[in-house]
């Protein structure tokens, strides 16, 4: 079992705390995790894309004009591709883009990707996330005080609406509740931040 330090809102040691194995020790399974964020980012496609081929364009179907004669190439009506109102060539049409995943391959994945954090040195453990004034400048004390490099996901176990406010306007720092962190979530940002809540939840679901 790994032990690191806790820390405040200040970036002061206030502790250590000890991390589960079996959820930060896991075998990085980056063929797993590819899966896992394709999954996630092909199911937040709408997937409503839709235009008219040339069957739905309204309007006729007559001759524009006569077969010989003009010059032009033959044309047999206005609704073609090559006719501005027309039809589109293949045009995209709703459909699915779900795939599934099962909650077994899910979690193995997302513990995967805490474990590679950890081994990374992009974890920092949190006593908790208090932002109680909901200001944007408490939220960027916070960041600057441990100076991260790239991105920052703040993982809670109950983050409040003021905590979601002051951190909202910062470009590189997102809270997240423990409830819904997903492997996405986890690689998309360079710098985790597990407050001690989290960690305790994840701990009891492994159990």
């Amino acid at each position: 079992m790994a032990k690191v330090k806790v820390y405040n809102m200040k970036a002061e040691e206030v502790g250590t705390c000890t991390l589960d194995d079996d959820i930060f020790g896991v075998e990085y399974n980056e063929p797993l995790i590819h899966e896992v964020v394709v999954a996630y980012n092909a199911n937040q496609r709408q997937g409503n894309k839709s235009t008219l081929t040339r069957s739905e364009v309204r309007g006729h179907a007559a001759k524009p004009y006569r077969q010989k004669g003009t010059g032009r190439a033959r044309q047999g009506s206005t609704k073609g591709p090559q006719f501005t109102g027309g039809g589109v060539v293949f045009a995209p049409k709703p459909r699915d883009f779900s795939k599934k995943v099962n909650k077994v391959a899910k979690r193995t994945a997302l513990l995967s990707a805490l474990s590679k954090k950890l081994a990374d040195k992009q974890i920092t453990v949190l006593d908790k996330f208090d932002i109680p004034s909901a200001k944007t400048k408490d939220a960027q004390k916070f960041v600057e005080a441990f100076k991260f490099d790239g991105s920052v996901l703040v993982v809670g176990s109950n983050n409040a609406d003021a905590e979601i406010k002051a951190s909202r306007n910062i470009p590189n720092l997102s809270t997240v509740n423990i409830e819904l962190l997903n492997t996405y979530d986890v690689v998309a940002n360079k710098n985790i931040v597990l407050t001690q809540d989290a960690i305790k939840y994840l701990q009891e679901a492994a159990e």
